[in-house]
């Protein structure tokens, strides 16, 4: 079984490549075990597709929203044209088509078929990758078919639903999956069957679905109960393997960056001068830098035309005004990337710019060797998809802690986050065995810098001070992932402090995505937004045009 599960799994993480702004390839299409008469087809193998097919769909949702809050490029100085109809039109033929609802009305039938209940764990694990898939959907594009969505036979069109109704479905698969989950054991990709850690994760997106919609109540209530993701050993991740060819199971930015041509994909300006200038022990391994010095930074204030050509020009005033004309084109010693909404054509600086690092990528750790990367190097690619980790439920406590207006209390959980964040990352340094080691974080290094963010914290003037901070780290702690950044975001508004786009005028956020493309061509019950500024049910904040309050506040 478990041959099974990575050669399928192999296959479908070689064609996956990249999910940064979007994200097209279907994977589904390598293997359709739902093609079969119900009777026909293997259990096994439709929970494999489903698995594959959460495991694309969280990079996706991750790399389509970490760029628009800054963690990662944004390539687009219009909002509106950066985000397409297809770059969520893979995720919603997997959920609705090739991977998920079909194969696991299938998986809940022959389980009632059977009657013994010996397809309980296929079927309880499957109904939370679709829950979850399912909240992220009605998160980025707000009303969803679902009620209809499950009887494909009788409603080849089907109809949306509300969100908030999507919403509560999800939470009622969640309350089947972990009712028939108790006990039981199998073969999965992520908590390689142990049911247990499966429970803690259906807790832990409860934890989610409250905190989007601001119901404090029931958080606390799951706080309480105890039984979520609370150490890094119970996150709920998916693990890369270091095969390049037949097939390639690397994580997709180390297939980006270490090619024989040189990086791939541009990193976060703002990200990575945030992280310098507070001397964040992650940022070694996060980043592997090419080069000593960007043309334009102190090391070379000449610049130099051809490969950075913006270290030759002024920023643009409202970058300047902003507070960003520094970092509009180049950061210090040697991070080589660019800022938010840079659409330029790319120069030949790809032995040049910054690559990623040893997390989450399994690429190289950052010793000051300003190497060239290139195939093999570092980890190989044996990094990790981060769906729900520990720190990010400390996150969630802190912004909880804040809401109920208990500074001292959010302050404690932000010192835990940021402690089991810097952990899990430092963790992965042993990848790169070619790594000098006396360049990683110390312990001292890793306990200063915790102190001096809680300090800074506790000794904000305001509460909107304390947030910007909170957000702050919450960015920086979900490199990698992204998805709940984004939520976040349009949720609180903060932090505040982010660059706005290259463009002075690049139209309103994306308060939510457009449908798929492929869904509004083939059902005519379903029509195209006119634009990004329709706000999904939880998002209650003011519009993001400037007449309308320009939410939020740093675009």
């Amino acid at each position: 079984m478990k041959k099974i599960i990575k050669f399928i799994m192999a296959i479908a993480v070689a064609s996956s490549a990249m999910f940064y702004s979007c994200e097209t390839i279907e994977l589904e299409q390598i293997e359709n075990p739902n093609g079969l008469n119900p009777s026909q087809a293997d259990p096994n193998l439709l929970a494999n597709s489903i698995q594959i097919g959460y495991l694309a769909n969280m990079s996706s949702f991750n790399g389509n929203a970490a760029g628009l809050v800054r963690i990662n490029t944004f390539g687009s100085r219009d909002y509106f044209a950066g985000i397409t109809g297809n770059a969520l039109n893979a995720n919603w033929n997997r959920i609705y088509s090739t991977s998920m609802i079909p194969n696991i009305n299938t998986i809940t039938a022959l389980n009632a078929e059977a009657g013994d209940g010996s397809l309980n764990f296929q079927e309880g694990t499957s109904k939370v990758m679709l829950a979850h898939s399912l909240m992220l959907l009605v998160d980025f594009i707000g009303d969803v078919p679902f009620s209809e969505a499950v009887n494909p036979d009788e409603f080849p069109a089907p109809n949306v639903d509300p969100g908030q109704s999507v919403y509560t479905a999800a939470l009622a698969l969640l309350d089947e999956a972990e009712g028939i989950l108790n006990g039981t054991s199998g073969a999965d990709l992520f908590y390689d069957g142990d049911s247990e850690l499966w429970i803690r994760a259906i807790n832990t997106i409860r934890l989610k679905a409250s905190l989007t919609i601001q119901d404090y109540t029931t958080f606390d209530a799951i706080i309480a109960g105890g039984n979520f993701i609370e150490s890094n050993d119970q996150d709920f991740t998916f693990t890369f393997g270091t095969n390049e060819v037949n097939p390639d199971e690397r994580h997709p930015d180390y297939i980006a960056d270490y090619t024989p041509s040189g990086a791939g994909f541009y990193k976060s300006n703002w990200t990575m001068d945030y992280m310098l200038n507070s001397n964040d022990p992650r940022i070694r391994y996060y980043y592997f830098r090419q080069t000593d010095c960007t043309p334009g930074a102190t090391c070379n204030p000449n610049g130099n035309g051809e490969t950075l050509s913006c270290s030759l020009q002024n920023p643009p005033q409202h970058i300047v005004n902003a507070g960003f004309g520094d970092i509009a084109c180049f950061v210090e010693d040697g991070y080589w990337g660019r800022l938010h909404g840079n659409d330029e054509g790319a120069p030949p600086d790809n032995f040049l710019r910054t690559a990623a690092g040893v997390y989450p990528a399994g690429g190289l750790f950052d010793d000051d060797r300003f190497a060239n990367v290139g195939l093999g190097l570092g980890g190989g690619g044996a990094g990790i998809e981060p769906f729900l980790l520990a720190s990010q439920v400390d996150f969630m406590r802190a912004e909880v802690a804040m809401a109920q207006n208990n500074p001292d209390a959010a302050a404690t959980h932000l010192q835990n986050a940021i402690t089991k964040s810097v952990n899990k990352v430092v963790s992965f340094g042993a990848l790169d065995a070619s790594r000098d080691a006396s360049f990683e974080a110390s312990s001292d290094d890793i306990t200063t810098f915790i102190d001096a963010q809680v300090m800074a914290f506790n000794d904000a003037l305001t509460n909107d001070d304390r947030m910007n901070i909170l957000a702050e780290q919450y960015w920086i702690s979900q490199f990698g992932a992204g998805a709940e950044a984004y939520n976040f975001y349009r949720r609180t508004g903060f932090p505040t402090t982010l660059p706005p786009n290259l463009e002075l005028n690049p139209g309103g956020f994306v308060r939510s995505f457009p449908y798929a493309t492929s869904e509004v061509v083939a059902n005519p019950n379903i029509s195209q937004k006119a634009d990004q500024s329709v706000q999904v049910f939880w998002d209650t904040n003011p519009p993001s045009s400037a007449g309308g309050g320009g939410f939020p506040a740093a675009n």
